[in-house]
């Protein structure tokens, strides 16, 4: 594994130095930074507002559905058309190490964006009653797990063509798959199926225990362990170019 590090500064510094990351990272903010504060106006208690923030609202599904595919879909798709992929993989670093440094430069930047809960927690402790900062923490290490669930997706299918758009498009095909099918299957009565879902069921994982401020290892295995599936896949696929 040996060169994650620089092919994770040259990803996270590449984001930094580009247009996309940027109006992203404006586009979470004012519409995060606005539904918190509509939350908080008609009633809602800071703790519950913090919730519909990191998890419990459509517009946290919307952004952690669409942003990881805009973030990694050049990733490897237009790294494979510029022929710059194959010049990495002649470089004296392992497949592994180049796809585990693409995919924590991407799971950097998510970090980052659901960081600006610390900052409305720590505004709304000044004039009002203070957040539950078990909560808090326990929230954006939930927003950044999942994050990096569909960041993993996403570098898959980047890996899988040379064209940056039908990378993103097949992501967010399958991302809204990992949400909306074991919804979807939660509709049958067989036992068996209601055990699989339980396995499979996104929703469920973020939000009935990092959104409480609880901190259950099992959670964090779960999508620690599908984030390491989809990255295996991504290096088998990576590695399948030297055989073309």
């Amino acid at each position: 594994m040996s060169g994650v590090l620089a092919i994770y500064r040259r990803e996270l510094a590449g984001l930094f130095m580009g247009p996309l990351a940027w109006i992203l990272l404006c586009i979470a903010l004012v519409l995060n930074g606005y539904l918190y504060s509509v939350y908080v106006k008609f009633g809602t208690d800071v703790d519950a507002a913090l919730r519909m923030v990191l998890g419990n609202s459509i517009a946290f599904w919307v952004l952690v559905i669409l942003f990881p595919p805009l973030l990694t879909m050049r990733m490897l798709s237009e790294e494979s058309r510029s022929g710059l992929l194959e010049f990495l993989l002649t470089a004296p670093v392992t497949d592994a190490a180049v796809v585990t440094g693409k995919f924590l430069a991407a799971v950097t930047f998510m970090a980052l964006l659901w960081s600006s809960v610390f900052v409305y927690a720590f505004v709304t402790a000044i004039g009002g009653p203070p957040a539950d900062w078990g909560l808090v923490v326990g929230g954006w290490l939930g927003a950044t797990l999942c994050s990096a669930l569909f960041c993993s997706i996403g570098l898959f299918t980047s890996s899988l063509t040379s064209v940056p758009v039908a990378a993103a498009l097949s992501a967010v095909v399958l991302d809204i798959g990992v949400v909306a099918l074991p919804l979807l299957a939660g509709l049958s009565d067989a036992p068996a199926v209601m055990r699989l879902v339980r396995r499979v069921h996104v929703l469920d994982h973020l939000q009935n225990s990092f959104l409480f401020g609880v901190l259950d290892t099992a959670y964090v295995a779960f999508f620690l362990a599908w984030s390491a599936l989809f990255l295996f896949f991504t290096v088998r696929s990576v590695e399948s170019r030297r055989w073309r």
